[in-house]
């Protein structure tokens, strides 16, 4: 049966509960009769030291890892940016429109391919290999950036890494969901997630360094920045096949028996997994993709996470080109991009600390939206003087950058919520991430070089993706607490009278018992 969450200490029954300052308030005792009395016992004898010291053993050795490979999967998909102001379009004798071609294109198999990447994670008993091929092929990829020749060279090379880069994100967020519950999770993926931020930030130093090679070998600087970051890509694809951890069950190295029980059985109690001796959810089941394809709440999420991923992608693929044009030589125009990402970075932290500490998830993803909306604005009016007003427009890509690093995680935390059992939260995520980043297409296309420096489109395209957004955002909320409202007018032995618990189980996070996270 599906949990029956609330972001208070309130019980299923009403009763309250105690728990200790800084413990999950999705109250892992109360499983609806999912966990055997022993495991029930277990778990209640569970100590909040305890859960606090296993759960930071699973974090030294999980979110690091996921960080890294985000950062190195942010580098390879961004640094062609850097590339482009260091010659790459006369070099390749590339118009601007086929540059925005070329970056679109990448979108196309990255988002179809992330729609059923997580269902073939699944097929793999070791999560590790699944990451590690992929990993190691975007690398290889990556490295051939650097040799090719044309726009034609360019546009395939291109293709391929958003095929192999596709399946990394929501598979990175569907590992995270079988380690941390629900209340855990955001902080978690903001963790990994500021790695896109920080990429940019080490791109640009990158670039900066790599540049210095020009004439090198008979290769220019923009060729070396693909092939030494790619090189350096295959080796941590390598290193994830023996350093990324894969499921609680296969850790006895490091966790003794009774934590792996505990993470498992934690899991059991909120819906996640299935007990022991359950029939096992299929890996492909149509009645659940079709559940996940007619769900309103994922639309809504789409559209709060184009407001991120559109003016995201255009600013990340723009933002050397918009320093420059400031006035900056190339090379001071790569080290500018640096601070923006990094108060992009400890935003996205920032704000999702708050929200796993105050277990809200809308308002922290509202304040940046606003925050995106401000900063477009100013850009919009601001940008075709950009010269003579570039502290402000300097002051408002870094606004931009603060408001749009935090609004991912939250909406991947908020989704990742609200999705009962193990086969739906798969193709949930991975649904939500593949339509999402839909909306890389579109950035590729809103800036414009003859529109340079006003960039009106790009700006403007920016400040509506995120005011449509942040609407779509207060309306889900809105919605998410009229249903729980209804809900509440049962009580659970009423539920239980007009339902089977076999019918509420399959009912999943439509049951009358589920609560909707907000």
């Amino acid at each position: 049966m599906a949990a029956r969450h609330r972001d208070d200490n309130t019980s299923l029954a009403g009763h309250e509960i105690e728990l200790e300052k800084g413990a999950v308030s999705y109250a892992e005792q109360y499983h609806n009769g999912r966990l055997s009395p022993e495991d029930a016992q277990f778990l209640s004898n569970w100590t909040e030291p305890q859960r606090k010291a296993v759960l930071r053993k699973v974090d030294w050795r999980l979110v690091p890892m996921l960080m890294v490979l985000y950062l190195i999967s942010f580098i390879d998909r961004a640094n062609i940016g850097n590339a482009k102001i260091e010659g790459l379009l006369p070099d390749l004798k590339m118009t601007g429109r086929q540059y925005n071609i070329a970056l679109a294109i990448f979108f196309i198999p990255y988002t179809l391919a992330e729609l059923p990447s997580n269902a073939i994670l699944d097929l793999f008993s070791r999560p590790s290999v699944f990451m590690g091929c992929i990993v190691t092929a975007w690398s290889i990829v990556m490295t051939c950036h650097g040799f090719v020749q044309n726009f034609v060279g360019l546009c395939i090379v291109r293709v391929l890494l958003g095929f192999f880069e596709a399946g990394f994100f929501p598979g990175a967020v569907l590992i995270i969901s079988k380690w941390y519950l629900p209340g855990e999770s955001q902080t978690r993926i903001a963790i990994f997630f500021t790695a896109s931020a920080l990429a940019g930030a080490f791109s640009g130093l990158l670039a900066f360094c790599i540049a210095k090679m020009d004439g090198i070998g008979g290769y220019e600087g923009w060729r070396w920045i693909f092939i030494l970051e790619g090189i350096a890509s295959v080796a941590a694809g390598i290193a994830c096949f023996f350093l990324l951890i894969d499921l609680p069950s296969q850790s006895t190295g490091w966790l003794t028996a009774d934590e792996i029980r505990y993470l498992e059985v934690r899991q059991i109690a909120v819906g996640r997994f299935r007990p022991k001796g359950h029939v096992k959810e299929p890996k492909f089941d149509s009645k659940i993709f079709i559940s996940v394809l007619t769900d309103w709440k994922i639309y809504l999420l789409i559209l709060a996470a184009w407001s991120n991923i559109t003016p995201n992608y255009g600013l990340k693929f723009a933002m050397p080109q918009i320093i420059k044009n400031m006035g900056y030589t190339s090379d001071n125009a790569q080290l500018m991009t640096v601070p923006c990402y990094a108060v992009g970075a400890i935003a996205a932290y920032g704000f999702s600390a708050i929200s796993d500490r105050i277990k809200w998830r809308m308002p922290t993803i509202v304040v940046p939206q606003c925050c995106v909306v401000i900063a477009y604005a100013i850009l919009f009016t601001k940008a075709g003087d950009i010269k003579n007003n570039m502290s402000t427009c300097y002051f408002a890509v870094c606004l931009a950058c603060f408001g749009l690093y935090p609004i991912a995680p939250g909406v991947q935390a908020w989704n990742m919520s609200n999705l009962a059992g193990p086969a739906k939260r798969a193709m949930g995520i991975g649904y939500l991430t593949g339509v999402g980043n839909m909306g890389g297409i579109t950035g590729s296309f809103i800036f414009i070089d003859k529109e340079a420096p006003e960039y009106t489109t790009g700006f403007g395209s920016s400040l509506a993706f995120a005011a449509a957004g942040t609407v779509a955002v207060l309306m889900l909320e809105y919605l998410l607490w009229r249903s729980n409202k209804a809900d509440q007018q049962l009580t659970e032995d009423e539920v239980m009278a007009q339902y089977g618990k076999e019918e509420l189980d399959r009912m999943g996070d439509k049951s009358p018992l589920f609560k909707y996270t907000l």
